[in-house]
């Protein structure tokens, strides 16, 4: 039996890792015919209270930083060397922020299990020379192992709370990695659905974050709930118009997955990239210094994507065709009039 058991590593200790490490470890117990009991953790080491976090997260049972107030299984436990986390695991989960995802993998190379699979939790694209990856292809790339991907309507505290909530996996093979990663993530307080389309689902996670920015700044200005849903009708539009013009295969049901519209509907109401674009509005700071004071030292990811987004339409000439996207990365970046983004419903 113990051949058979599947080892699981999670890379990656923020507010979302620990929610999804808590959610893993409870399940691994369940299914030990399945899964490994212990699930490694690999944390980013650092001092809170005079502690380091691992030995706090080892002993206390609880991450006290970014998981405050949530105990984790005992069956957690915290490496600080990313070697020694993923050494022998049949599975990896990735649950880091996507400017992270290079070097880790390096670190990574010739250390996993030849039969491993993986899973990103990495709600983002890569844009590197104005071409746009997907964060599970460079994972696969880079590492040699398939990767899946995991994206929905999470809110880390709730998950963490057990509230009940869906997500969605994308998989390449439903056969094998869809039906393991069901076993691993599917609880009765996180309904998961998996689809082929690994693709739409992880636009919908990158894009959904910068859609989340206008309806923050829309409440930095007091626009109300009119207002706000216009603006996510719009960003929904411009989410599978982006999918279905740059990437071939995306279907049109992904958007209606919990990674699609629920996800931008959960995130536009309360996720961190709305809660920072509010507080820019009128702060006379920059967005990375509203950042620094809201979250606790970890990234809203939606700006960095609107950056990211406009440099990529801009080298096709293609920012009039997507004027919610361009709108958000010129009131953040470009110091455009915020009221000006009620422009972009006028399309």
């Amino acid at each position: 039996m113990g051949v058979q058991q599947h080892k699981v590593s999670v890379i990656g200790s923020g507010n979302w890792g620990s929610s999804i490490a808590r959610l893993i470890a409870q399940n691994v117990r369940k299914q030990p015919e399945l899964f490994h009991e212990t699930v490694r953790v690999w944390v980013f080491e650092e001092e809170v209270n005079g502690r380091k976090l691992t030995d706090i997260i080892n002993q206390d049972h609880e991450n006290v930083k970014y998981l405050p107030g949530i105990r984790l299984p005992d069956n957690v436990v915290a490496l600080p060397n990313i070697q020694d986390a993923a050494r022998d695991a049949n599975i990896l989960v990735f649950v880091l922020p996507h400017q992270f995802v290079y070097q880790t993998c390096e670190k990574l190379r010739g250390v996993i299990h030849s039969e491993c699979r993986a899973i990103s939790l990495i709600k983002g694209l890569d844009f590197q020379n104005d071409e746009i990856m997907l964060f599970s292809d460079e994972i696969s790339r880079i590492l040699g192992i398939e990767c899946s991907a995991l994206s929905g309507a999470n809110l880390a505290s709730e998950v963490a709370l057990e509230k009940y909530g869906e997500s969605t996996i994308g998989s390449k093979n439903l056969e094998v990695d869809g039906k393991i990663f069901h076993k691993l993530f599917h609880t009765g307080y996180f309904n998961v659905t998996v689809i082929s389309d690994y693709t739409g689902l992880q636009i919908c996670g990158a894009l959904k974050n910068v859609v989340a920015i206008a309806a923050g700044i829309s409440d930095g200005l007091k626009y109300g709930n009119n207002t706000k849903s216009a603006f996510i009708r719009r960003g929904l539009l411009e989410m599978r118009k982006f999918g279905k013009t740059f990437f071939g295969g995306v279907h049109t049901e992904t958007f209606f997955e919990s990674c699609g519209v629920a996800d931008l509907i959960t995130t536009c109401a309360g996720g961190r990239n709305r809660k920072v674009a509010e507080a820019f509005i009128g702060s006379n700071k920059t967005i990375e210094q509203v950042e620094m004071e809201l979250l606790n030292g970890q990234k809203s990811q939606g700006t960095t994507t609107a950056l990211e987004v406009h440099r990529f339409l801009q080298a096709r000439k293609m920012t009039d065709e997507f004027p919610l996207m361009t709108s958000v990365y010129q009131v953040i970046y470009e110091g455009a009039p915020p009221e000006s983004i009620i422009d972009a419903l006028q399309h």
